[in-house]
């Protein structure tokens, strides 16, 4: 019985001693695969942070740049934001051709802060000599062309006046030389409100003689810049000179936008934009462009952002000016 005794505790003792070592040899290669795998993230451990968790970057390195990012405006320029507005106006001042009133849907673009100057289009004469004032085709204005200039020279003292007696084609050709074009009326009117909603005015809903050159308060043109800018930050929206626009004048336009949802990027004109700016010595001289605005000679009733005028493509009088507009554009 005791040997018998002594053979079973050894046999126990050596299960025992064999059970550790495999545990022991067990853990020992847990642990090596554990240190192996101490770079890899297991599928369980993206779940325990929350998508928007920002994680810190190792020293020294930066963020990626995102996929797509938008240019900085270029300079003079002011970003007006894509979206929908209501065109036109059914308030008693309303003329036939503001009506109805329309949502209208407009992609983001930029446009001048103030109306093209004097000093500006100079640059643009002297490099194209064929839009100077002794040299342009008779086709391309009334007679009118840059009226109050002496040859090259625009009045003295009035380098930062916007730019008058410029027929649409001159302006066109200065837009194009400048890498941008005249704004469509939809446009222009989105970028006047200045964001504010059944406004009169680019700045609210009533006009003084402090907000805009308008009446023929002044009598005559005044520098750009002069009067407070509006929402989007542009200047003289209202008042100052009549500003082309691409289109040709359509009195009932806004007719033929959908009654439910909205018109997008509307531009009354057989052809579309790019056809207009590779052909704009082509297009009839008979049919009218539009002019938004008013100027420093019109009254308050007449500078209101809905309101609608036109006129043939070479009219250029003395209260006849421009701004452009430029499309945006993203880089990768």
């Amino acid at each position: 019985m005791t040997k018998h005794h002594n053979d079973l505790k050894m046999s126990l003792k050596r299960i025992l001693e064999r059970s550790c070592l495999i545990m022991l040899v067990g853990w020992l290669a847990l642990a090596i695969s554990s240190c192996e795998r101490d770079d890899i993230t297991l599928p369980s451990e993206t779940t325990t942070s929350s998508p928007r968790e920002k994680i810190p970057l190792p020293e020294g390195e930066t963020t990626p740049p995102p996929a797509e990012k938008e240019t900085l405006p270029p300079e003079g320029m002011v970003l007006i934001p894509e979206g929908e507005f209501q065109i036109g106006s059914n308030d008693a001042e309303a003329d036939n051709d503001e009506q109805p009133m329309r949502t209208v849907y407009v992609d983001a673009f930029y446009m001048d802060e103030t109306e093209v100057t004097n000093a500006q289009f100079k640059e643009f004469v002297l490099e194209n000599p064929r839009w100077q004032k002794n040299r342009i085709d008779g086709r391309f204005h009334n007679g009118r062309y840059l009226w109050d200039w002496h040859g090259n020279n625009y009045p003295k003292g009035k380098d930062k006046h916007p730019v008058v007696s410029v027929s649409w084609y001159a302006a066109m050709a200065y837009s194009k030389w400048a890498g941008k074009r005249l704004p469509t009326e939809a446009e222009w009117e989105r970028a006047a409100r200045g964001g504010f909603v059944g406004q009169k005015y680019p700045h609210g809903n009533t006009i003084t003689e402090q907000d805009a050159n308008y009446g023929n308060n002044i009598k005559d043109t005044t520098a750009v810049g002069r009067y407070p800018a509006n929402g989007y930050g542009l200047y003289d929206m209202a008042g100052n000179v009549w500003e082309w626009c691409l289109d040709d004048y359509e009195n009932d336009f806004y007719f033929t936008f959908p009654q439910n949802g909205a018109a997008r990027n509307p531009l009354s004109d057989n052809n579309n934009i790019q056809w207009i700016l590779d052909n704009f010595t082509e297009v009839d001289v008979t049919v009218s462009r539009v002019l938004r605005g008013g100027s420093w000679f019109d009254s308050g009733q007449v500078v209101r952002v809905a309101n609608r005028s036109n006129g043939i493509p070479t009219n250029a009088f003395i209260d006849d000016g421009f701004r452009c507009v430029r499309a945006v554009t993203v880089t990768p």
